[in-house]
């Protein structure tokens, strides 16, 4: 068999690696693209020349082509003889240099500026430029298109009339919708070149005309507050509406959107609260966007402060009609007890319920069954000391019989006795439930106050949780908190040498983490009859 032919591979090769070598002789950064058409345009060896230091170092022939290549662009080679123009232009020619006459200065590394993230761009490679190049024209022709936009908003505004149609200009929704969207393309493109960061209210049409006021911080302040962009930028447009007391829809939606990054920002709800007064948006509207809100945010106290506003702003609008009371107290009692469904001791509602109760007048129990809604959270959990406390609220501030502003823990003989006969039966029944539970403990003894009466007038009920005291094998207590009103119901009967033992086995053994504060009581019965 013949032997193979390789001078075809081999040239294959030769061209292979030629083209590799014209590959990488090739420009690949910007700022190498334009330092090699700045070559393309020196005289002859004008390179050699800067590197060596000098016209000097140059060999004459690379002397005379330099000089040649001078002489070829000036006036004085019109006064050459024919011949000698002629022997000019053939060593001209021998160089085998591109004759250009374009002026191009010479580049630097950084004229074309730098990228968001500091690089060079001089530095990109020619692709990543042309990239470039082609989002700031995308940027440009989008910039063009809204000053479009912005100029048809102003001939709307001032009801001019388009030469070409005769028609009026008329800004439709679909205009700035699609200028919104625009806006948004431009964000991002002003982002990915830039690095700029426009918020949601700089790229909405609909805040054109508002020129935002920014937080201020002083000069060196130590402790700078390093808001997010997002709220800084909707709190500088919140202070510039509020600065021109401007109460429109699209206020309402911005302090929505900041109550929504900041709940506990009480300006923002005294505003949005003003807001709706101007506006005179319906009471259910707001209560249903407030629903939501109360629910995400569990412990904020300026919710139910801003629904208190509320109630005090509608309700002379229904005043005049128990119906319409009666419907609002039943919702608005149905919404308190899905927020109590998440935390039942949550103090703000608790709070807004008993104001609920004076607005609305739920005290009677046949009209609005507010009696039996407590009812029913104590029976779910009889430790609920908030429920018991609404419970002695409700039954003791009842303007039917109790009497105007008497304190808590006073008597009051507006009560009724069958009321008083009522409570006590009451907490009676809750303690043998659970003896060890303070609430229905401390009601019980609420209620005796409240109606006039002796804390001895239940001393056989109490003694009954606690048996054989200060003997030490058959003591037995049931319940430290009867412990501890027999104390008092022995002091009140002035039977001081049982109340004094009552707090000593207290602090002895039923309740030794308060031991200092029994022996508090202790002295202080000895030191008020020392002195009696």
């Amino acid at each position: 068999m013949p032997p193979k032919n390789n001078k075809g591979g081999a040239k294959a090769k030769e061209l292979s690696e030629a083209k590799q070598e014209n590959d990488n002789s090739r420009p690949q950064t910007v700022f190498e693209r334009a330092q090699a058409a700045y070559d393309l345009t020196r005289p002859p060896y004008d390179k050699e020349r800067e590197e060596l230091g000098g016209l000097h170092a140059l060999s004459t022939v690379e002397k005379t082509a330099y000089a040649n290549w001078f002489c070829t662009g000036s006036d004085e080679l019109s006064c050459l003889s024919k011949k000698a123009q002629k022997e000019l232009w053939k060593q001209v020619n021998e160089t085998n240099r591109p004759l250009r006459r374009g002026q191009i200065d010479q580049p630097k590394p950084d004229q074309w500026g730098k990228d968001k993230l500091g690089r060079n761009i001089g530095d990109y490679t020619v692709p990543q430029y042309e990239q470039r190049i082609e989002k700031q024209a995308q940027l440009t022709g989008l910039k063009a298109l809204g000053r479009s936009f912005a100029s048809k908003r102003l001939y709307a505004s001032k009801g001019l009339v388009d030469s070409s149609t005769g028609e009026r200009y008329i800004l439709t929704e679909e205009d700035i919708q699609a200028e919104r969207e625009r806006r948004k393309e431009m964000a991002a493109l002003k982002k990915d070149l830039y690095g700029e960061k426009m918020g949601s209210y700089s790229t909405d049409p609909e805040w054109d005309d508002i020129v935002p006021i920014p937080q201020m911080e002083p000069e060196g302040a130590l402790a700078a507050i390093a808001y997010p962009e997002d709220y800084a930028e909707s709190m500088s447009y919140l202070r510039a509406v509020m600065a021109a007391n401007e109460y429109s829809p699209r206020c309402l939606k911005l302090t929505e959107h900041i109550i929504s990054m900041n709940p506990a920002h009480y300006t923002v709800w005294l505003y949005r609260f003003a807001n709706i007064q101007h506006l005179d948006i319906p009471l259910l509207d707001e209560i249903e966007w407030l629903n939501g809100v109360a629910l995400d945010f569990l412990k904020n106290y300026q919710i139910w402060h801003h629904r208190q506003l509320l109630v005090e702003h509608y309700y002379p609008t229904i005043s005049g009609s128990p119906d319409e009371v009666k419907r609002f107290a039943k919702s608005e009692r149905a919404f308190v007890m899905e927020m109590f469904a998440e935390d039942a001791k949550n103090y703000h509602v608790w709070s807004y319920r008993q104001f609920l109760t004076r607005k609305l007048g739920m005290w009677e129990n046949e009209e609005h069954g507010e009696l039996d809604s407590i009812e029913g959270m104590i029976d779910e959990d009889v430790r609920n000391n908030s429920a018991w406390s609404h419970r002695f609220f409700l039954v003791f501030s009842n303007p039917r019989y109790a009497t105007p502003e008497s304190h808590a823990t006073e008597p009051d003989a507006g009560v009724p006795a069958d009321v008083v006969d009522r409570e006590v039966a009451y907490a009676q029944a809750k303690i043998q439930l659970a003896p060890q539970n303070q609430s229905p403990w401390n009601y019980l003894r609420g209620v005796l106050v409240k109606g006039g009466r002796e804390l001895g007038s239940v001393k056989g009920f109490v003694e009954q949780y606690v048996q054989n005291l200060g003997e030490a094998e058959k003591e037995e207590v049931h319940s430290s908190h009867a412990l501890e009103q027999l104390a008092d119901i022995y002091e009140e009967a002035g039977d001081k040498e049982k109340a004094d033992l009552c707090w000593k086995r207290l602090g002895e053994k039923w309740d030794r983490i308060r031991f200092g504060y029994w022996e508090w009581k202790r002295r202080s019965m000895k030191t008020a009859a020392a002195s009696s």
